[in-house]
């Protein structure tokens, strides 16, 4: 078996796992990090997303060798290491975006993967960035809302990411 060597949440990662394995099956199989899901396995709904070297990614399209000494950013990666919560994670929780929970930790990295690029966003520009996650619970104004909220308060104390 081939090994793949990558650092996920900060961490290195020396890896032995088939060779034809998904990033997703990566992370939830030998990485046991949950908090990425499958949803419909395609790249249509959002719920695998993570961050691959800063971008936002479908894991279940990204084959796990096109990660081999890349950097990956999961939901369990994103509150600080003393357990703070990360802004977003922290509006979300506060605007009541969050319902059951499968698809939020790819709405969230999604959202970061925006904010790190553009720290004050418009509203059809949060809209766009979102817009390759699905969200069956409710409708997307409480998701928003927790963007542009977290997006203000990074600015307030002037935080990048």
């Amino acid at each position: 078996m081939p090994g793949f060597k990558l650092k996920v949440n900060g961490r290195e990662y020396q890896v032995e796992a088939p060779a034809d394995i998904t990033l997703l099956e990566l992370l939830r199989e030998y990485l046991g990090l949950t908090g990425t899901k499958e949803g419909c396995g395609k790249g249509e709904c959002g719920a695998c997303t993570v961050l691959l070297d800063g971008q936002a990614v479908n894991s279940c399209l990204i084959p796990a060798a096109k990660a081999e000494g890349a950097e990956v950013l999961t939901i369990e990666g994103l509150a600080s290491p003393d357990g703070k919560l990360h802004p977003l994670q922290e509006a979300f929780i506060t605007e009541g975006a969050v319902q059951c929970g499968f698809c939020t930790p790819g709405m969230i990295l999604s959202a970061k993967a925006l904010l790190d690029s553009n720290p004050r966003p418009g509203r059809e520009e949060i809209k766009m960035a979102l817009s390759g996650n699905l969200y069956r619970c409710t409708g997307y104004a409480k998701i928003i809302a927790a963007v542009e909220k977290a997006a203000a308060v990074m600015a307030a104390a002037g935080r990048k990411n």
